[in-house]
Protein backbone atom coordinates (compact mmCIF):
# COMPACT_ATOMS: atom_id res chain seq x y z
CA UNK A 1 0.00 0.00 0.00
CA UNK A 2 1.25 3.59 -1.08
CA UNK A 3 0.36 7.17 -1.44
CA UNK A 4 1.55 10.33 -1.87
CA UNK A 5 0.21 13.61 -1.08
CA UNK A 6 0.92 17.16 0.84
CA UNK A 7 -0.33 17.24 4.96
CA UNK A 8 -0.39 19.28 7.60
CA UNK A 9 1.23 18.25 11.05
CA UNK A 10 -1.02 18.21 14.04
CA UNK A 11 0.91 15.97 16.40
CA UNK A 12 4.13 14.13 16.89
CA UNK A 13 5.29 11.64 19.83
CA UNK A 14 8.65 9.68 20.16
CA UNK A 15 8.79 6.19 19.18
CA UNK A 16 11.87 4.00 20.28
CA UNK A 17 15.30 6.12 20.68
CA UNK A 18 15.09 7.59 17.35
CA UNK A 19 12.02 7.58 15.24
CA UNK A 20 8.92 9.01 15.78
CA UNK A 21 4.88 8.94 15.03
CA UNK A 22 3.65 11.88 13.39
CA UNK A 23 -0.23 12.63 13.08
CA UNK A 24 -0.92 14.71 9.71
CA UNK A 25 -3.83 15.91 7.99
CA UNK A 26 -4.52 15.64 4.21
CA UNK A 27 -7.15 16.27 2.11
CA UNK A 28 -7.77 12.71 0.13
CA UNK A 29 -6.86 10.75 3.45
CA UNK A 30 -7.98 12.69 6.70
CA UNK A 31 -6.13 12.42 9.84
CA UNK A 32 -3.84 10.02 9.51
CA UNK A 33 -0.58 8.53 11.22
CA UNK A 34 2.82 7.06 10.04
CA UNK A 35 6.19 6.56 11.92
CA UNK A 36 8.96 8.66 10.23
CA UNK A 37 12.58 7.16 11.43
CA UNK A 38 14.91 9.15 12.07
CA UNK A 39 12.44 12.43 13.06
CA UNK A 40 13.74 12.40 16.30
CA UNK A 41 16.89 14.13 14.97
CA UNK A 42 17.43 17.67 15.66
CA UNK A 43 17.88 18.05 11.82
CA UNK A 44 14.28 17.07 11.39
CA UNK A 45 12.97 18.84 15.00
CA UNK A 46 11.52 21.93 12.90
CA UNK A 47 10.54 20.30 9.78
CA UNK A 48 8.18 17.69 12.04
CA UNK A 49 6.58 20.50 14.54
CA UNK A 50 2.90 20.96 14.59
CA UNK A 51 1.42 23.47 11.63
CA UNK A 52 4.26 22.33 9.14
CA UNK A 53 3.08 21.66 5.63
CA UNK A 54 5.23 18.29 4.29
CA UNK A 55 4.91 16.14 1.08
CA UNK A 56 4.12 12.76 2.52
CA UNK A 57 4.95 9.47 0.59
CA UNK A 58 3.09 6.61 3.06
CA UNK A 59 4.23 3.03 2.53
CA UNK A 60 3.00 -0.11 4.78
CA UNK A 61 2.51 -3.68 3.42
CA UNK A 62 -1.27 -3.52 4.17
CA UNK A 63 -3.89 -1.00 4.54
CA UNK A 64 -4.54 -1.53 8.16
CA UNK A 65 -0.90 -0.92 9.28
CA UNK A 66 0.52 2.38 11.29
CA UNK A 67 3.19 2.78 8.02
CA UNK A 68 5.96 5.03 7.35
CA UNK A 69 6.57 8.77 5.99
CA UNK A 70 8.65 9.29 3.86
CA UNK A 71 8.90 13.23 4.23
CA UNK A 72 10.18 16.88 2.62
CA UNK A 73 9.17 20.11 3.83
CA UNK A 74 6.80 22.37 1.57
CA UNK A 75 6.05 25.24 3.94
CA UNK A 76 7.57 25.08 8.00
CA UNK A 77 4.86 28.13 9.22
CA UNK A 78 7.59 29.44 11.58
CA UNK A 79 5.66 32.71 12.08
CA UNK A 80 2.98 30.72 14.19
CA UNK A 81 5.49 29.61 16.57
CA UNK A 82 6.93 33.60 17.32
CA UNK A 83 3.42 35.01 18.36
CA UNK A 84 2.21 33.67 21.40
CA UNK A 85 -1.96 33.98 20.39
CA UNK A 86 -1.06 32.58 16.97
CA UNK A 87 0.80 29.76 19.39
CA UNK A 88 -2.51 29.18 21.13
CA UNK A 89 -4.45 29.06 18.25
CA UNK A 90 -2.36 26.26 16.47
CA UNK A 91 -2.49 24.54 19.70
CA UNK A 92 -6.16 24.48 19.82
CA UNK A 93 -6.99 23.87 15.82
CA UNK A 94 -4.44 20.49 16.22
CA UNK A 95 -5.82 19.63 19.47
CA UNK A 96 -9.21 19.58 18.20
CA UNK A 97 -8.66 17.77 15.28
CA UNK A 98 -6.62 14.95 17.07
CA UNK A 99 -9.65 15.20 19.67
CA UNK A 100 -12.48 14.95 16.72
CA UNK A 101 -11.56 13.28 13.33
CA UNK A 102 -11.58 9.62 13.09
CA UNK A 103 -8.43 8.32 11.86
CA UNK A 104 -8.29 8.09 7.62
CA UNK A 105 -11.92 9.42 7.13
CA UNK A 106 -11.46 12.00 4.64
CA UNK A 107 -12.49 15.70 5.44
CA UNK A 108 -11.92 17.48 2.47
CA UNK A 109 -13.87 20.79 3.44
CA UNK A 110 -12.49 20.83 6.60
CA UNK A 111 -9.00 20.11 5.78
CA UNK A 112 -8.53 23.08 3.22
CA UNK A 113 -10.28 25.78 5.85
CA UNK A 114 -7.76 24.58 8.10
CA UNK A 115 -5.03 25.27 5.89
CA UNK A 116 -6.61 28.95 5.19
CA UNK A 117 -7.21 29.48 9.20
CA UNK A 118 -3.70 28.55 9.69
CA UNK A 119 -2.54 30.67 7.05
CA UNK A 120 -4.19 33.50 8.36
CA UNK A 121 -2.82 33.05 11.81
CA UNK A 122 0.27 33.38 10.39
CA UNK A 123 0.02 36.53 8.69
CA UNK A 124 -2.57 38.51 10.29
CA UNK A 125 -2.95 40.73 13.24
CA UNK A 126 -7.43 39.68 13.54
CA UNK A 127 -8.26 36.36 12.92
CA UNK A 128 -10.33 35.47 15.94
CA UNK A 129 -14.02 35.89 13.53
CA UNK A 130 -12.45 32.92 11.27
CA UNK A 131 -11.48 30.82 14.29
CA UNK A 132 -15.13 30.72 15.40
CA UNK A 133 -16.07 30.14 11.32
CA UNK A 134 -13.87 26.67 11.60
CA UNK A 135 -15.25 26.04 14.68
CA UNK A 136 -18.65 25.85 12.85
CA UNK A 137 -16.93 23.79 10.57
CA UNK A 138 -15.85 21.25 12.90
CA UNK A 139 -19.33 20.65 14.18
CA UNK A 140 -20.84 20.43 10.72
CA UNK A 141 -18.52 18.06 9.52
CA UNK A 142 -18.90 15.59 12.78
CA UNK A 143 -22.63 15.71 12.21
CA UNK A 144 -23.96 18.63 14.58
CA UNK A 145 -24.10 21.59 12.59
CA UNK A 146 -26.30 24.77 13.63
CA UNK A 147 -28.97 26.10 11.87
CA UNK A 148 -29.06 29.93 12.58
CA UNK A 149 -31.32 30.46 9.40
CA UNK A 150 -34.41 30.81 10.82
CA UNK A 151 -36.57 30.59 13.99
CA UNK A 152 -36.87 27.25 15.36
CA UNK A 153 -40.41 27.68 16.62
CA UNK A 154 -42.03 30.93 14.15
CA UNK A 155 -39.91 30.19 11.05
CA UNK A 156 -39.03 33.50 11.05
CA UNK A 157 -35.87 34.34 9.97
CA UNK A 158 -35.74 38.09 11.40
CA UNK A 159 -35.04 38.85 14.90
CA UNK A 160 -32.83 35.60 15.85
CA UNK A 161 -31.55 36.13 19.37
CA UNK A 162 -30.83 32.76 20.78
CA UNK A 163 -29.91 29.57 19.89
CA UNK A 164 -31.48 25.95 21.09
CA UNK A 165 -28.45 24.19 23.58
CA UNK A 166 -30.48 21.13 22.37
CA UNK A 167 -30.93 21.25 18.52
CA UNK A 168 -28.70 23.73 18.00
CA UNK A 169 -31.02 25.86 15.73
CA UNK A 170 -31.34 29.45 16.25
CA UNK A 171 -34.67 31.23 17.94
CA UNK A 172 -36.19 34.67 17.90
CA UNK A 173 -37.11 36.94 20.64
CA UNK A 174 -40.59 36.25 19.83
CA UNK A 175 -40.15 32.66 19.65
CA UNK A 176 -37.96 32.44 22.67
CA UNK A 177 -40.81 34.00 25.37
CA UNK A 178 -40.48 32.56 28.76
CA UNK A 179 -37.85 30.28 27.72
CA UNK A 180 -35.31 33.16 26.78
CA UNK A 181 -32.96 32.70 30.31
CA UNK A 182 -32.92 29.19 28.96
CA UNK A 183 -31.33 29.41 25.43
CA UNK A 184 -28.06 30.40 24.42
CA UNK A 185 -27.50 34.01 23.33
CA UNK A 186 -26.94 34.77 19.59
CA UNK A 187 -24.12 37.14 19.13
CA UNK A 188 -23.90 39.73 15.88
CA UNK A 189 -20.91 37.86 14.55
CA UNK A 190 -23.74 34.94 14.46
CA UNK A 191 -25.97 36.98 12.54
CA UNK A 192 -27.72 37.96 15.85
CA UNK A 193 -30.20 40.64 16.04
CA UNK A 194 -29.26 42.06 19.92
CA UNK A 195 -27.50 44.74 20.54
CA UNK A 196 -23.61 43.55 19.90
CA UNK A 197 -24.41 43.36 16.10
CA UNK A 198 -20.55 43.97 15.33
CA UNK A 199 -19.07 41.49 18.21
CA UNK A 200 -19.51 38.86 20.52
CA UNK A 201 -16.62 36.77 19.67
CA UNK A 202 -16.64 35.35 23.65
CA UNK A 203 -20.55 34.67 22.84
CA UNK A 204 -20.01 33.05 19.70
CA UNK A 205 -17.20 31.23 21.30
CA UNK A 206 -19.44 29.79 24.21
CA UNK A 207 -21.86 28.37 21.68
CA UNK A 208 -19.35 26.90 19.70
CA UNK A 209 -17.97 25.38 22.76
CA UNK A 210 -21.30 24.30 24.20
CA UNK A 211 -21.70 21.65 21.80
CA UNK A 212 -17.93 20.55 21.01
CA UNK A 213 -18.74 19.66 24.99
CA UNK A 214 -22.39 18.21 24.39
CA UNK A 215 -21.84 16.75 21.48
CA UNK A 216 -18.59 15.86 20.23
CA UNK A 217 -17.10 14.96 23.87
CA UNK A 218 -20.47 14.03 25.58
CA UNK A 219 -21.40 11.56 22.42
CA UNK A 220 -18.94 10.91 19.69
CA UNK A 221 -15.11 11.21 21.62
CA UNK A 222 -16.32 10.29 25.28
CA UNK A 223 -13.71 12.43 26.94
CA UNK A 224 -13.32 16.27 27.48
CA UNK A 225 -12.52 19.07 25.28
CA UNK A 226 -8.37 19.01 24.97
CA UNK A 227 -7.58 22.36 27.14
CA UNK A 228 -5.54 24.16 24.68
CA UNK A 229 -9.23 25.24 23.39
CA UNK A 230 -9.91 26.76 26.84
CA UNK A 231 -6.37 28.88 26.76
CA UNK A 232 -7.00 30.01 23.61
CA UNK A 233 -10.72 31.19 23.94
CA UNK A 234 -9.01 32.88 27.32
CA UNK A 235 -6.76 34.57 25.31
CA UNK A 236 -9.15 35.55 22.87
CA UNK A 237 -11.13 36.46 25.17
CA UNK A 238 -8.71 39.23 27.09
CA UNK A 239 -8.46 41.44 23.45
CA UNK A 240 -12.59 41.58 22.92
CA UNK A 241 -14.61 44.62 23.83
CA UNK A 242 -17.49 43.17 26.57
CA UNK A 243 -20.91 42.84 25.12
CA UNK A 244 -22.72 45.11 24.19
CA UNK A 245 -20.02 47.95 23.77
Amino acid sequence: MEWQAEGTVLARRPHGETAVILDVLTDGHGRHSGLVPGGLSQKRAAMLQPGSRLDLRWRARRDDQLGTFAVEPVRLRSGLMADPLALAGLNAVCSLLVFALPERDPHPVLARDTERLLDLMETAADWGAEYLRWEMRLLEEMGFGLDLSSCAVTGAQDGLAYVSPRSGRAVSREGAGEWADRLLPLPGILGGAGNNRGGGLAEGLAITGHFLTARIAGELVGRPVPAARQRLVDRLARGQPKAGY
